[in-house]
Formats: structure tokens, sequence, C-alpha cells
């Protein structure tokens, strides 16, 4: 039982240092958990996967750059237009942020959640 309890303390750990991250970030944003943290099987060696959708400029080195990210995290820097595309394709990275991901931000309003007694249903706006 301690052990599960240690689980769960450092995962909502977790959870609020991204949430204090991207709450800093300087631009409209929408942030999004994802991976083994939001899914709740993580272990010590896990990263904290993060997907950010925004209108950033330049390469994926060049976005990661601005972003400052915490030891052990990871941040995924997308495009509206680019998240759209992955969408559309189902590419799993995708799905998992509008099916299962915990969103931290939402400034562009692109994940709706519409939870269901037990269950969290998600659409994309367009």
């Amino acid at each position: 039982m301690e052990i599960l309890k240690e689980r769960e303390r450092l995962r909502k750990e977790a959870i609020k240092e991204a949430r204090e991250w991207v709450k800093r970030l300087n631009f409209k944003v929408t942030a999004v958990l994802i991976g083994s943290y939001a899914r709740g099987d993580f272990n010590k060696w896990s990263d904290v996967d993060v997907l950010l959708i925004a209108d950033f400029k330049g390469n994926p080195i060049e976005r990661l750059k601005t972003l400052n990210a915490p030891p052990g995290f990871e941040a995924i820097p997308l495009t509206p237009k680019e998240f759209s595309s992955m969408l559309s394709r189902k590419n799993p990275l995708a799905v998992e942020a509008v099916s299962r991901g915990i969103v931290l931000r939402n400034d562009l309003e692109l994940i709706l959640r519409h939870p269901k007694p037990g269950t969290a249903e998600a659409k994309v706006k367009g």
C-alpha cells in the first residue's frame, strides 16, 4: 500500500511541476501531459512528456531552445497545423493527447473535454 501511495505522490508532484512550468510560458499555448506520467505507469527513468501546441517558428531544435524545459521533462513543440495533421492521420501521440492526456493549459482551446461518468471523451476544435 505504501508503494502505491508513493507512486501517486510522485505522479501528482510531476503534474504539479508541469502545470507550474507551462503557466510560466509567456505565449499562448495548449499544453498536454502525455505518456507514462499521464497514464500512471511511469518508472524512475521516465521523462515527463509534455506536448506543447503553439504558433512556434523555426525547426524543432530552435523551438526547444525557447522552452527551457525543467530537467527530466521532454517537451514536444508542435504548431496547431502540425497537431491537426497528426490527429487526422491518427498519429498515436496526437490520439493519446486527446484521449488520455492531462490538459495542463488550453489557451488555444484546441482540446475540449466532455467528461462522462467513468470516461473522458475529447474532441479537437478545427
